[in-house]
C-alpha cells in the first residue's frame, strides 16, 4: 500500500509553514529549521519507525532558503517528493538534489514579484488613500493590514496545492521554457516604475529660493519651479540616490543616515533663516 499524505496533514503542514516559517531564520541553515518544523506533520505521517523519522528529519534540517510567500509552491513539492522517498520511489539523495535546485528558482521568481513588485504596489496604494486624510487617514493602513495577510494566504495555499499536485514536473517546465529571465526582468522594470513613483509622491525635498534681477526689470525667477521645468522631482531623486549609496555602497546604518539628514536640515535652516533665505 502507497504512502499518501492526507488533506489535513497537507493543511496543517500550510499553517505551520504560512505563521512559522520566518521565526528560527539564522545563518547555519537559513530555512532548515522551518523546513523541518514543517515537515513535521508529514514525517509523523509517512513513516513509522523511528529510524526512518529521524532520516527524514535530518533531510529536513538542511539548508534550505526560499522567498517564503510565492515560495511556497517549494515546500509543497518537496511534500510529493517526500512520499516519493516513502514509497521507495526514489532515494533520499535525489530528495535531496531535489530540494537544493528549488532554492534558486523560487527564490528568484519570490524576490521579483512579491518583495520588489507587488508589496510596493499595495504599499503606494494604501499609502495614497491614507494621503487624502479625514477618515481615509485610517482606511489605508486598515486595508494594507487586512489584505496583505488575506492575499498572502490564498496565493500562499493555492501554490503549496499547485506544488503538490504538480510536482519537480512544473518547475522543470517552467525553467525550460525560458519565462523565468523574461519575468524576472520585467519585474525588475516595473519594480523601478513603482520605486520612481514612491519617490515623487512621499519623497520631499525644495529649494524655496527666488532670484529677483536687480531694477525689477526682470520677472523673478523661483529656482525650484525652473528646476522641476527641466526635470520634475530631480531633487527628491537626488536625495533618494544618495541615500541609497550611504546605505547601500558605504554601508552606513539606518540610524546614521536620518541622524546625518537631520543634522544637514538643521545646518541649512539655520543658513537660510541668517540670510533671510529659507533654503531647506
Amino acid at each position: 500500500m502507497s504512502e499518501k499524505v492526507s488533506k489535513s496533514t497537507l493543511r496543517k503542514s500550510w499553517k505551520t509553514w504560512f505563521f512559522w516559517h520566518g521565526c528560527s531564520q539564522q545563518g547555519e541553515n537559513l530555512l532548515g529549521n522551518a523546513m523541518a518544523h514543517t515537515m513535521s506533520p508529514v514525517i509523523e505521517e509517512l513513516y513509522t519507525t523511528k529510524e526512518d523519522k529521524v532520516e527524514a528529519y535530518k533531510r529536513s534540517l538542511t539548508l534550505f532558503n526560499t522567498e517564503q510567500q510565492l515560495g511556497a509552491i517549494a515546500p509543497g513539492i518537496l511534500i510529493g517528493v517526500e512520499e516519493s522517498v516513502a514509497n521507495k520511489e526514489i532515494t533520499p539523495d535525489v530528495a535531496e538534489s531535489i530540494k537544493v535546485a528549488l532554492i534558486g528558482p523560487t527564490s528568484a521568481i519570490g524576490d521579483s514579484l512579491w518583495v520588489a513588485t507587488i508589496i510596493p504596489l499595495l504599499l503606494t496604494i494604501t499609502m495614497t488613500i491614507t494621503n487624502i486624510g479625514n477618515v481615509f487617514l485610517y482606511l489605508g493602513p486598515l486595508l494594507y493590514a487586512v489584505g496583505y495577510p488575506v492575499l498572502t494566504s490564498i496565493m500562499s495555499w493555492r501554490l503549496w496545492n499547485v506544488g503538490y499536485s504538480t510536482g519537480i514536473g512544473f518547475m522543470k517546465k517552467f525553467m525550460k521554457s525560458g519565462k523565468l529571465e523574461l519575468i524576472t526582468k520585467t519585474m525588475t522594470i516595473l519594480g523601478l516604475i513603482v520605486v520612481g513613483a514612491l519617490i515623487a509622491s512621499f519623497v520631499s525635498l525644495s529649494i524655496p529660493l527666488v532670484i529677483t534681477p536687480p531694477g525689477g526689470e526682470t520677472a523673478a525667477v523661483n529656482v525650484d519651479d525652473m528646476i522641476n521645468a527641466i526635470f520634475p522631482n530631480l531633487l527628491p531623486l537626488l536625495l533618494t540616490i544618495g541615500v541609497y549609496r550611504l546605505y547601500a555602497k558605504k554601508k552606513k546604518s539606518p540610524l546614521f543616515i536620518m541622524g546625518f539628514i537631520l543634522v544637514i536640515a538643521i545646518l541649512l535652516t539655520i543658513i537660510g533663516n541668517l540670510s533671510g533665505i529659507y533654503t531647506f
